[in-house]
């Protein structure tokens, strides 16, 4: 655990998540990040009591990257409300099919989320029921095979980035649900939290947090 904390004071802690790992429990009964955070803070600082830890925002289970949790109630209540503000800048890096697209370009859709399949469906105008979805992407480096994409998010949607990359015909890779033609060794996809920049919600310093990408992933390792 000790090796995937970036960044850890007594307000706030922030993990760079590898693939399959969940933020926090679900249906599956695997256990969460949240729980191995909160049991390994305990044994370390040998706390009696319970450990407070509160997530803040999520990432998908198949990706990898920047998570933030809370490690007073204080912190959570101001980050929560951040994250509502749109006041916490996400920076994400997507390794795409190589296919012909604006080396950089804002992408506006419309997303309503299908409970069924658990995928959001992409409209390209304003649709009952669907949430605007804003992104820009650049093109940052271009692989033998693919290219890799440098992401900023305007809105926090269900499989925003999955979803808008693969209605422009570049899905992720790895991404069997949005049309990646075969899947990655670890079941993952290579959509990664790159960065994080925000004040502070108690000290109000300037923060800009960085995750290296995953080194058991030889396309991620050239891109780097």
């Amino acid at each position: 655990m000790e090796e995937q904390i970036v960044y850890e004071d007594n307000h706030l802690l922030v993990i760079n998540k590898k693939v399959g790992q969940l933020v926090q429990g679900d249906k599956t009964g695997d256990e969460s990040l949240l729980e191995s955070i909160k049991n390994y803070i305990k044994v370390r600082d040998a706390k009696p009591g319970n450990v407070f830890l509160g997530l803040v925002h999520r990432i998908d289970r198949p990706t990898s990257g920047l998570v933030i949790y809370a490690k007073t109630s204080k912190a959570l209540s101001r980050l929560t409300q951040m994250v509502k503000n749109r006041e916490i800048k996400k920076t994400y890096w997507a390794v795409v099919a190589k296919e012909e697209i604006f080396p950089k370009q804002r992408l506006v859709h419309y997303l309503k989320k299908n409970e069924k399949n658990n995928k959001a469906i992409v409209f390209p105008k304003l649709t009952e029921g669907a949430k605007e979805a804003i992104l820009s992407y650049t093109i940052i480096k271009t692989l033998e095979n693919y290219q890799l994409l440098e992401i900023n998010l305007e809105t926090g949607r269900h499989h925003q980035i999955r979803a808008q990359l693969s209605k422009i015909g570049v899905p992720i890779k790895g991404d069997l649900k949005y049309g990646s033609p075969r899947s990655n060794p670890d079941g993952g996809i290579n959509l990664h939290a790159r960065k994080l920049e925000f004040i502070h919600p108690v000290t109000k310093e300037n923060l800009a947090i960085i995750a290296s990408v995953p080194q058991n992933d030889a396309v991620w390792r050239v891109c780097e």
